[in-house]
């Protein structure tokens, strides 16, 4: 099962997921839309930032995926 690692930072209100090695992150992207793709060597998307990240309230951060196979 892979796994995916989500991050909170209430101070900077960012929202930050990998579901790939963050050490193997060296290229970000920015896309425009205040988030930012972390890439692996090969292009591939290993993780992404969502800046400016405000819940709308005191409850925990819940975080739900689905997936896809191509």
């Amino acid at each position: 099962m892979a796994e995916v690692k989500v991050f909170y930072d209430r101070t900077g209100n960012t929202l930050i997921v990998w579901f790939g090695n963050p050490q193997d992150e060296v290229e970000a992207e920015e896309t425009g839309d205040e988030v930012i793709l972390m890439k692996d060597q090969h292009g591939q998307v290993i993780g992404f930032e969502k800046l400016n990240f405000l819940p709308t309230s005191q409850s925990p951060v819940r975080v739900a995926f689905e997936t896809v196979t191509l």
